[in-house]
């Protein structure tokens, strides 16, 4: 498992507006995955141009992976991602103390989402 300063999680701003004054965030995919889609920053824009291409109204959740109470699991995606490329899951509920940061996330004019820098 890569060492990681920061994990991403990508929602909608409202899901996040709703989530915040609580002291955890159970998006759909915990009750129907069975966990919750993390992303490194490298990769993040993978998933987001796969399921979320063009919307304007997400925001990315900067998360400090020692402050996650549940196991972190490093898992294939799907088969267009590059060969090499696990993404981290979680498998719990994300605890809000965990979230250091939220930035917009917005897809460049043709909706696309870009690879963050560096």
């Amino acid at each position: 498992m890569p060492k990681l300063h920061t994990l991403l999680h990508i929602c909608s701003a409202e899901d996040w507006l709703t989530a915040r004054g609580e002291s955890e965030y159970r998006p759909s995919s915990l009750v129907s995955q069975g966990f919750i889609h993390l992303s490194t920053p490298q990769q993040v824009h993978l998933p987001a141009n796969r399921i979320f291409a063009g919307r304007t109204d997400l925001v990315l959740l900067h998360l400090d992976p020692r402050r996650l109470n549940s196991p972190v699991r490093w898992e294939a995606g799907v088969e267009s991602d590059p060969a090499d490329s696990k993404f981290p899951h979680l498998y719990g509920p994300l605890p809000t103390a965990a979230v250091t940061a939220v930035v917009e996330y917005l897809p460049d004019l043709d909706g696309r989402f870009a690879p963050l820098p560096g």
